[in-house]
């Protein structure tokens, strides 16, 4: 409160988080409900700076409702990945720097002259981005300079010209015959949420079917497959990557959303070589405080520390943090939203960086999850069609293509392991990716 009523009474600035001032500008019961707070944070600043900007871009969402009251126009949004999922978002995002492009963001103080106008906007912005989804190329140049007055595109060529190099690979896995046997017991019937989130436990590994309702009556046969930790493609592939790494002295990052496939890999490892939680292998997600979050943190980026690697939950660990200590990172599910998987990368792959940075982008053949990855990267096509230049496009190729990878390569040649391979493919994100293996649609 001392802070808050020092900078009511000067210039200066405020830093706080979109939660804290959601709930105190929204006057939501609780910790910093006051009204006069309220009319403070609505009424008071004069310039709003929004980092992570893409965040308010659900138009139902409490924390874009309260950011469309703040009184000044003048607002800065800062994001590397403001194309989250689709042109509405986008939409959405914008008009909390330019109002005027919506007639759903008014005040008392609007015209109807004024209102007609937006409304006008807002039906351009529908057709040029429908016409855009046709691939039209005269559409995207219309939305580009629909948005040029107040939008300012930064390359970003100072990470490649900073750091050593980033190295993007789509890694497409055979599920093994457990994984198989488990995967065709998933139903036609069952919804879409629960199709989506047994198929990423399961392309894991397949005794993870066990946390689903779905396979109560299987428990005891997938308690068995829980002794046989390489009857999961994905486990066996995650496993002999972390131990070839350590062997040349590299950490890694293991990304998921679902946080029973990090703890079932984190404990397989335990189990094996001896490795301490703690010490050689660190857990990272939304429920630990603040102060073990930065212990893990900190030790992870210490370059005499004893860690090997952090498994960290996507939801909570891949945004706002610096993990710079790992060069490699493991992607094991697939995300729809392309720009999660960015942010990931990002906390590795980010000033301070010493080595090159490899990534592993893991599919499994046969599933959902091909389809998932179809989707996120025509996102990633239509984020690109707005925002990228040609120049970027050339230097994106360039730094994933310059280096190789020998890890990746002694595993590809290793006889043991190269069957769990269906394929390899490099910069995964070029609109070409799928052309290089079989789609297989997903089928019971």
């Amino acid at each position: 409160m001392t802070k808050l009523y020092s900078w009511t009474k000067e210039e200066s600035v405020l830093g706080i988080s979109h939660k804290l001032f959601e709930q105190i500008a929204s006057g939501r019961k609780g910790k910093g409900s006051d009204e006069k707070l309220k009319e403070i944070f609505l009424q008071l600043p004069g310039l709003v700076v929004l980092d992570e900007g893409h965040t308010p871009r659900n138009q139902q969402s409490l924390v874009w409702k309260v950011l469309t009251r703040v009184k000044t126009k003048r607002k800065i949004i800062l994001s590397g990945t403001p194309f989250q999922n689709n042109f509405e978002e986008l939409y959405n995002t914008l008009c909390l720097v330019n109002p005027k492009l919506s007639g759903s963001v008014t005040s008392e103080r609007c015209s109807r002259r004024w209102q007609r106008k937006s409304n006008v906007e807002k039906e351009r912005w529908v057709s040029l981005t429908n016409a855009i989804d046709n691939n039209s190329d005269n559409a995207v140049e219309e939305l580009k300079a629909m948005i040029d007055p107040f939008v300012h595109v930064h390359k970003g060529s100072i990470l490649e010209e900073s750091l050593p190099g980033l190295k993007d690979t789509l890694v497409i896995l055979r599920p093994t015959d457990e994984q198989k046997g488990i995967l065709q017991l998933i139903s036609d019937d069952w919804s879409r949420f629960d199709q989506v989130h047994l198929v990423s436990l399961i392309s894991v590994h397949p005794s993870l079917a066990a946390f689903s309702k779905r396979f109560s009556a299987d428990k005891d046969r997938l308690g068995v497959l829980d002794c046989s930790p390489y009857a999961g493609v994905k486990t066996k592939f995650a496993i002999e990557l972390i131990r070839l790494c350590d062997a040349s002295h590299e950490k890694v990052l293991v990304f998921s959303v679902f946080i029973h496939p990090l703890r079932f890999i984190m404990q397989q490892l335990i189990d094996q070589l001896k490795w301490r939680e703690g010490i050689e292998v660190l857990y990272m997600d939304g429920k630990r405080d603040e102060k073990n979050r930065q212990s893990s943190i900190s030790s992870l980026n210490d370059p005499s520390s004893k860690v090997k690697v952090l498994f960290a939950s996507t939801k909570a660990c891949s945004e706002g943090i610096n993990l710079s200590g790992a060069s490699r990172v493991v992607l094991l599910d697939v995300f729809w939203n392309p720009a999660v998987e960015r942010q990931a990368i990002s906390r590795a792959y980010r000033l301070g960086q010493k080595k090159s940075v490899y990534v592993y982008h893991l599919i499994t053949s046969g599933t959902l999850e091909v389809e998932k990855y179809a989707q996120q990267t025509n996102k990633d096509r239509l984020s690109d069609l707005v925002f990228s230049s040609q120049d970027r496009q050339r230097n994106k190729s360039r730094i994933s293509s310059v280096f190789k990878d020998k890890i990746l390569e002694g595993m590809l040649d290793n006889k043991m392991l190269n069957d769990i391979f269906e394929n390899v493919i490099h910069q995964p994100k070029e609109s070409n990716a799928f052309s290089n293996f079989n789609y297989v649609e997903h089928k019971q």
